[in-house]
């Protein structure tokens, strides 16, 4: 069941999202550095992702890939562009950090479905499609249960399932299992991808 204010959510994730940014200024400055150093130009990643009722957003990340292309001028598959310093700060979650400016902006939650691709929008069934009645989220309950080690099926129902049940005592929950989770990392990729499959349409079928 939903319980909660959401004016008492976006309080609080605008007030943790700022003294994090604050008390984690230093390391973000060092991270800034260090993908300059190894990647260039841009130091973020910046990309429109589908948020609240789908409107789309500017999502930031740190880079984590090169700008490696074949022959043809193609870009090479995210496998082969994920650097080792980019998979150290995917291992840490630490790529996700600026994403706190989301969570500022009011684009983000600290909590809530991940914000996937703006291509995958027609492609949900309805049911799929509520995972965005909500704010997408920096962490939420599907990465704390699988991350992306999960099919495409299984995280969605963890999202549906947070959507149907939110409330502020949840949210402390999820992100107290994210530090854990980050001390401890796993499910950081599915096997033989940088991170997870594309998304092609529900796998199980329905549109229920």
């Amino acid at each position: 069941m939903k319980t909660g204010s959401p004016m008492l959510k976006r309080s609080f994730d605008f007030f943790v999202a700022l003294i994090l940014l604050i008390a984690l200024a230093p390391l973000l400055a060092l991270l800034a550095v260090v993908v300059r150093w190894k990647l260039g130009r841009p130091v973020l990643f910046a990309q429109l992702r589908p948020g609240l009722r789908g409107a789309a957003f500017h999502f930031y990340k740190f880079r984590t890939m090169s700008g490696a292309r074949d022959a043809a001028g193609e870009l090479l598959p995210d496998a082969a562009r994920l650097t080792p310093v980019g998979q150290l700060m995917r291992k840490f979650s630490l790529d996700e950090l600026p994403q706190l400016l989301n969570v500022l902006k009011g684009d983000m939650s600290l909590v809530g479905p991940r914000p996937l691709l703006m291509e995958y929008l027609p492609l949900y069934s309805e049911r799929q499609a509520r995972r965005h009645e909500v704010r997408p989220g920096i962490t939420g309950w599907a990465q704390v249960n699988g991350r992306n080690a999960l099919d495409w099926d299984e995280r969605f129902e963890y999202d549906l399932w947070y959507v149907d049940h939110r409330s502020f005592w949840l949210d402390l929950r999820i992100i107290a299992l994210t530090v854990w989770r980050v001390l401890r990392p796993q499910g950081i990729s599915q096997p033989g991808q940088a991170t997870m499959s594309k998304f092609t349409g529900s796998q199980r079928g329905g549109k229920n």
